[in-house]
């Protein structure tokens, strides 16, 4: 009799990717929890809402150590995950294989959609939803394809800074600082003091318009989604050549490329750096502008990289193992915990939460994050996989895609510094 497609059982779990979702969500909560204190459209036009040294210098390290880099990880930790779940569909039910992939990815725009109709539009779901159906017309053609899509997509918000650069016009960069201002405004009145739940959802569902239909807003979304297929080729090629399941065996070569794309990080997050903390006017294109983007663009994969080789050798290390534990556990859970964030994050920050939108700054939101993952999220993960195989949101959306509603208990121990190995059993 064929076998039935079942989701992943515990056994079947990398515990090298649970570190690295872990990490992944840590470090995109550090970039999230900011945009829920106040408008991503604030300080556009080269003011600071908050100009104090500290603030300065947090905001400064923040992007340069965090932006883009863990949604990269989630995006390339995405397309691994593509590998492994449709090799292991296609052995066990290859006529249904496809389409319980796209089932699957089907309902993640919808989580998606949601999430970011409900909560925040900073949701990056439905892009990997979509950039999923793309993986799938991508999955036979060979690695040089794949190599020549990714220097296409990295080359092409650099060639979109280009052209800005060239044909931007002083009036263009005016109509543009009153359009930033005006969402500014309708932010704050939606989502900080007098504002309401409902204001808030249907500024959501303005920004998503926006971000979708403006011409020129478009061209951005794409430069997004560009990055982010960067990343998620490279996960491509790393789970077509099962890297993670045999990491051991490249730790070799891990171990380079750890000290190099540091060495290229560093470089590249120094000029990036150094834009960000002596720019007064962001929005103006100029060659400084668009070489510190192209370092940003380097920087982004390559401190990436530097992040996801440590926690490999980390994962690999008697010491470190042990260590490591409390993220592999939170990233067990990688849906439900992202989107728990996005309800703190709106709890905090929002007019109907407690309200401190506009009160806390960069520096405390660089510190308010990394308290709550490991105060209250991983705890929290821990206590509900000492009952329960999969985390709620995973339920739902495994319950949706496989049809079975049943929830679960736990049938064997929690992984962690004693778990099962990398070498994942056929």
């Amino acid at each position: 009799m064929k076998a039935q497609a079942e989701p992943v059982s515990r056994s079947e779990r990398i515990y090298t990717l649970d570190v690295i979702r872990g990490t992944a969500l840590l470090g995109i909560f550090i970039m999230n929890l900011p945009t829920f204190a106040m408008s991503g459209w604030a300080g556009l036009d080269g003011t600071e809402p908050f100009p104090q040294w500290w603030n300065l210098a947090a905001g400064t390290a923040r992007d340069v150590l965090f932006s883009g880099k863990f949604n990269s990880m989630f995006s390339m930790l995405f397309a691994i995950g593509f590998t492994i779940q449709l090799e292991r569909l296609e052995t066990r039910d290859p006529a249904h294989a496809t389409a319980i992939y796209l089932r699957r990815i089907g309902w993640l725009f919808v989580f998606g959609i949601t999430h970011a109709l409900v909560l925040w539009t900073g949701d990056v779901l439905h892009m990997y939803a979509l950039m999923g159906v793309t993986l799938l017309l991508l999955r036979r053609v060979s690695d040089r394809v794949v190599w020549t899509l990714f220097a296409l997509l990295f080359l092409y918000p650099i060639g979109l800074g280009l052209y800005r650069l060239l044909t931007t016009t002083p009036e263009t960069i005016q109509h543009l600082l009153a359009n930033a201002k005006a969402w500014e405004t309708s932010d704050n009145a939606a989502y900080g003091a007098g504002g309401t739940y409902l204001a808030a959802v249907k500024q959501n569902a303005r920004q998503m318009w926006f971000y979708y239909t403006n011409q020129r807003q478009i061209f951005s979304m794409l430069a997004v989604y560009a990055q982010l297929g960067c990343t998620m080729l490279i996960g491509l090629l790393l789970g077509r050549h099962d890297f993670f399941r045999k990491s051991e065996a490249y730790l070799p070569a891990v171990r380079r490329v750890q000290w190099l794309a540091l060495a290229v990080g560093i470089a590249a997050g120094a000029v990036y750096g150094t834009w960000l903390a002596t720019t007064t006017q962001p929005m103006v294109p100029s060659p400084f502008r668009l070489l510190a983007n192209f370092c940003y663009y380097v920087c982004r994969i390559a401190t990436m990289a530097f992040y996801v080789t440590t926690l490999i050798r980390g994962v690999h290390s008697t010491a470190w193992r042990q260590r490591l534990a409390p993220l592999a556990t939170a990233g067990r859970m990688p849906l439900t915990n992202y989107l728990m964030q996005s309800v703190i994050g709106a709890l905090i920050f929002y007019c109907w939460g407690l309200g401190y939108w506009l009160q806390i700054g960069p520096a405390l939101c660089l510190v308010l994050p990394v308290i709550i993952f490991f105060g209250l999220q991983v705890p929290l993960s821990y206590l509900w996989l000492r009952r329960f195989d999969l985390g709620p949101m995973e339920y739902l959306w495994r319950a949706l895609t496989y049809g079975r509603m049943t929830l679960r208990a736990r049938t064997s121990p929690i992984h962690g510094a004693d778990g099962p190995a990398d070498a994942v059993p056929r």
